[in-house]
């Protein structure tokens, strides 16, 4: 295939379809990626299964989850029920970097079905406090 014919866009994975809708979602919500071949029942269980699964993992710095901090960007589920997640930090110098990519990797590889977890940290685009839910502002007390 030549690269003209390639879908290069990295918001839509090649084959995947996309399940929310950006004007329904909130800033700290991701995007959500599934193969077409997951049935949509399916979808709504590993969508919430992850969801909860993100909830448990707190960064050790800030006493809230990484999901409500809008840290996750990207969730991708293929046809083989690989997990693809794309997030962030607070900081690009952030010193548990390591750590939250493990504890992510396992409290998603814990949800039933998925084949396996891989997580990769972007800072494009950069994180900031518009990305945190109502929640963390306030569980943090931002308001």
């Amino acid at each position: 295939m030549r690269d003209e014919e390639m879908d290069l866009n990295p918001t839509e994975p090649q084959g995947l379809t996309e399940t929310c809708d950006e004007a329904e979602s909130s800033p700290h919500e991701p995007k959500w990626f599934f193969d077409p071949s997951i049935p949509a029942e399916d979808r709504v269980r590993y969508t919430n299964d992850i969801i909860a699964a993100l909830k448990t993992v707190f960064d050790p710095e800030i006493p809230c989850d990484i999901y409500e901090l809008g840290l996750v960007y990207r969730v991708e589920v293929d046809g083989e029920y690989l997990a693809k997640i794309d997030m962030t930090l607070t900081a690009p110098g952030c010193p548990v970097a390591g750590e939250l990519t493990r504890s992510i990797e396992s409290a998603v590889g814990a949800v039933a079905g998925l084949m396996g977890v891989m997580v990769n940290v972007v800072f494009d685009p950069p994180w900031d406090q518009g990305r945190m839910s109502d929640e963390a502002h306030i569980a943090l007390d931002f308001f």
